[in-house]
């Protein structure tokens, strides 16, 4: 099979994967993982064909995925994959470009130039902002705090490139009591010793108190959350920025998929979230693009390029060049999935999305009441936070719901005891797929607790 006839192969595999969504169990069964072992061969002597591949990988593989692109699935706050998105990917992949700079890819420059401002455009950030885009959250994260880390030492006369930590002022950390986990990771890569790490204590809506915030000064870096990984709670950013700016800290937001809200009529939620430093987000979150693409935001442009220049006798490029502004030299253009859900979505579609969501997660807040659950937030967002009557039967519900294959959300802990946790984050999901969510969930816990 040549080169054309194998990637019209594989796109009519994809297409009948796409057609089965909402058909396919959300979470496969026994069948499926047992099925698995296929793949359990000895590296060969010698390569198989594409098509083998390919079909090997679809046949046994495609039975074993969890359909997180099905309008059933409300785990993680994972968004189905936008259809001009994951076009914008399939071209993207035929280009095969490494992303780095204007030489080696005008076109991936151009475009993520531009979506680097539709990001600040629809957030309403600073504009002058640098835009790098990431592989996740998670590097995102560690790129900003690396960022802020070099310039408030430069601020204290340390010069960080070239003496590095060694002897340095030491640079202090405040992070929320429920700071989500990949920024405690990316806090441990950078040398930030967990033991060291001051803890903001929080309300019981998860957000930082504004009356117990630890002392702040020039020192410091203040972590704060657009968007609870529980409750979906904003920090209270107007009181909070304002104290670490007069204090001289920088304040760094992880808006994983909160800082979505901004660019609709949740936007109240965020107030003077603008005023912070650094922020990162998520496109496969909220915005449904595909894996692979998040957003390290900085308003001092000049402070992350410094931080992250990867500038070489044989490749040099503009300050605002994406190798400038990541972690990676070598890298596939993120940012053009992104320029793609934005230009297929504009202002008013985002907002409509993320209303629409916002608006499902109360349908099914109000039904799980109705129907007897303990709903454990406010739902300002479009997290559902819930627990049955007692933590036994909780657990049993979330296993039995999974185990059904109709449905999938996750696992949570919420103050000390279990509970599970429904987000709803994909442009695919409808009132039929709320509605049927409430009356699968009110039957289990019918048959569970007689």
């Amino acid at each position: 099979m040549d080169e054309s006839a194998l990637l019209a192969n594989a796109n009519e595999r994809a297409q009948s994967y796409i057609a089965a969504i909402g058909k396919r169990r959300v979470f496969p069964d026994s069948g499926a993982l047992t099925d698995l072992a296929s793949f359990e061969e000895p590296f060969p002597e010698h390569g198989f064909a594409g098509a083998d591949v390919l079909g090997l990988l679809d046949e046994k593989g495609s039975p074993a995925t969890v359909a997180s692109n099905d309008p059933r699935y409300f785990g993680f706050v994972v968004g189905a994959c936008l259809p001009a998105a994951a076009a914008a990917e399939r071209l993207m992949l035929a280009w095969d470009q490494c992303a780095s700079s204007f030489d080696n890819s005008p076109i991936a420059a151009k475009l993520e130039q531009i979506a680097a401002g539709w990001v600040l455009e629809a957030l309403d950030l600073p504009r002058t902002s640098a835009v790098g885009f990431g592989t996740s959250a998670t590097a995102s994260t560690l790129v900003c705090i690396a960022a802020a880390r070099r310039a408030i030492l430069a601020r204290q006369g340390w010069d960080f490139d070239g003496d590095g930590l060694t002897g340095a002022p030491e640079v202090r950390i405040v992070i929320s009591e429920t700071g989500h986990i990949t920024v405690k990771k990316a806090l441990r890569i950078l040398g930030f010793g967990m033991k060291r790490i001051l803890v903001a204590p929080t309300d019981i809506h998860g957000r930082v108190d504004p009356d117990r915030l630890p002392a702040l000064d020039d020192r410091t870096i203040l972590c704060l959350q657009a968007g609870e990984v529980n409750t979906g709670e904003f920090d209270p950013f107007a009181e909070l920025i304002p104290k670490a700016k007069a204090a001289g800290a920088w304040v760094h937001v992880d808006g994983a998929f909160g800082l979505w809200a901004r660019a609709s009529s949740k936007a109240a939620l965020t107030e003077s979230i603008d005023g912070a430093d650094s922020w990162t987000t998520d496109g496969h979150k909220w915005l449904n693009t595909p894996y692979d693409g998040a957003m390290a935001i900085c308003r001092d442009a000049g402070a992350l390029a410094a931080a992250m220049n990867s500038d070489a006798v044989y490749s040099s490029a503009a300050s605002d060049a994406q190798k400038n502004l990541n972690l990676e030299f070598s890298r596939r253009a993120r940012g053009i999935p992104i320029w793609a859900a934005l230009r297929s979505l504009g202002r008013a579609g985002v907002a409509e999305m993320v209303d629409r969501h916002c608006a499902l997660a109360t349908r099914i807040a109000d039904g799980l009441r109705a129907a007897g659950y303990e709903v454990l937030n406010r739902v300002l967002l479009n997290q559902v936070l819930v627990r049955a009557t007692t933590d036994a039967v909780t657990v049993a519900i979330r296993q039995a719901a999974q185990a059904s294959g109709k449905v999938w959300f996750g696992p949570t802990v919420w103050q000390g005891r279990p509970a599970f946790r429904i987000s709803v984050s994909s442009w695919r999901t409808e009132e039929i797929h709320a509605d049927q969510l409430i009356q699968q969930l009110a039957a289990l816990r019918q048959d569970l607790e007689s």
